[in-house]
């Protein structure tokens, strides 16, 4: 067939209309994510990377040599939305709340309290969970609020408001790189009491009758995950996944697998 220029052209915006169509219908069998990777800027291709400071139970622990826990459901939730492999990191809380996380993850969902401080290094989702500090202290300690535990051993871990709440109330608290090692040492005596956040510690304790929650603070924290400063794409798809989870009752349904009717 003898092509002229006039069929030619026809051909061309044949063609560009065809790609055109491919481009935006996509693949059959994969719809796309509502985000391309591209515009999320994902740090592995085809992989929700999520750094998390693992133990820290009910919200992120191992079991069965699997990652599970209240945050962990929330990861998966998240990463399925945007239609990507799950990929979780195990990170120091340190990494993680001075915003060094953004190195090697996409997020850090690791029950991070939001904070002004915080805010200049990671931009945050809207809130998940609200969360206040809690002192845990065994019956008979004498310990029944922050003024009797001065003098004593309160463990607290390392770079959480837990600590800065015991420094900046007077207490020199003994520092635990991570939650699982602060509960190991209330419960075997080498600490005196434990401060930090309500559903941790609380949890920590609930079937546990020699210990007790002898002080609340009122601190008004709240979770929300943690993404790397700028990434406006990847933070309006983390909040939509956490607007679709309330609104559909799942953030409820994880509430009460890992956490059960504790009492507030």
């Amino acid at each position: 067939m003898r092509i002229t220029p006039k069929l030619a052209k026809a051909l061309a915006v044949t063609a560009i209309a065809g790609l055109s169509l491919t481009a935006c219908g996509g693949s059959n069998d994969e719809p796309a994510a509502s985000g391309s990777e591209a515009e999320l800027a994902l740090v592995n291709a085809g992989k929700l990377t999520v750094c998390s400071d693992i133990p820290y139970e009910p919200f992120e622990f191992v079991r069965d040599g699997e990652n599970v826990g209240f945050d962990m459901d929330v990861a998966a939730a998240l990463a399925e939305d945007l239609g990507v492999e799950l990929n979780v990191v195990d990170s120091s809380f340190d990494a993680i709340e001075s915003g060094l996380f953004a190195t090697q993850c996409d997020v850090a969902i690791s029950s991070v309290s939001i904070t002004e401080e915080r805010k200049g290094n990671m931009d945050f989702s809207d809130p998940y969970m609200d969360d206040d500090l809690t002192l845990v202290a065994k019956e008979g300690s004498g310990i029944t609020d922050l003024e009797s535990a001065k003098g004593m051993k309160v463990g607290v871990q390392q770079a959480t408001t837990g600590a800065k709440y015991a420094a900046e109330n007077g207490i020199e608290a003994v520092q635990f790189e991570d939650g699982g090692l602060q509960v190991q040492a209330l419960k075997s005596g080498t600490i005196d009491a434990a401060l930090g956040n309500q559903s941790v510690l609380g949890y920590a304790i609930k079937d546990d009758e020699q210990f007790q929650r002898v002080a609340d603070f009122a601190t008004g924290e709240q979770l929300g995950i943690a993404v790397k400063k700028g990434n406006t794409a990847l933070l309006e798809e983390v909040n939509a996944t956490l607007q679709r989870l309330t609104e559909d009752g799942s953030l409820e349904e994880f509430t009460a697998t890992w956490f059960g009717a504790t009492e507030e």
